[in-house]
């Protein structure tokens, strides 16, 4: 059986939807993530996140990145030709994930253009957002991605 293509800057066209999800949230790993690397209150005890803002056992708004990333690995990241990222221009986190939750969302392409500076890369404009299952945004970010180009010859339009 031949291996699956890897997916280039010039299958990430302004408009492509990619699908995130869905992701349960359990208890066990907002602690685990807390404890780690967030040892706030409301994101170790269920008590304790009960009594703050947030409602309830809530995962750290780094965790909820973290989850985001695992998912964009699993929908089309682990299979495309991405040679990392620059930055990220915003992340907002609009809601508590909160534990018992269950994430899905979508990744869809802004924009794209070739470097000017590395032949043979792209930089596609990337949104992404993530919703409970109530439909609720809980994170918003965007950022920019590199990819190799299939090929080099003149500019992807």
């Amino acid at each position: 059986m031949p291996k699956e293509e890897l997916l280039h800057f010039e299958d990430f066209s302004p408009g492509t939807v990619f699908p995130l999800g869905p992701k349960n949230v359990t208890t066990d790993e907002i602690i685990a993530f807390a404890m780690e690397y967030d040892a706030q209150p409301m994101h170790l005890d269920a008590e304790a996140g009960r009594q703050s803002i947030l409602g309830g056992l809530a995962a750290s708004g780094w965790h909820s990145c973290a989850m985001m990333m695992r998912m964009m690995a699993d929908s089309y990241l682990l299979r495309a030709a991405a040679e990392g990222a620059p930055g990220i221009d915003f992340v907002k986190w609009k809601k508590p994930v909160l534990a018992g939750d269950v994430l899905s969302g979508e990744t869809r392409v802004l924009d794209r253009r070739q470097s000017r500076s590395r032949p043979g890369i792209g930089i596609v404009s990337l949104r992404h957002e993530l919703r409970n299952q109530a439909g609720e945004t809980v994170l918003e970010s965007e950022n920019p991605v590199m990819l190799r180009l299939r090929q080099i010859e003149g500019p992807v339009s």
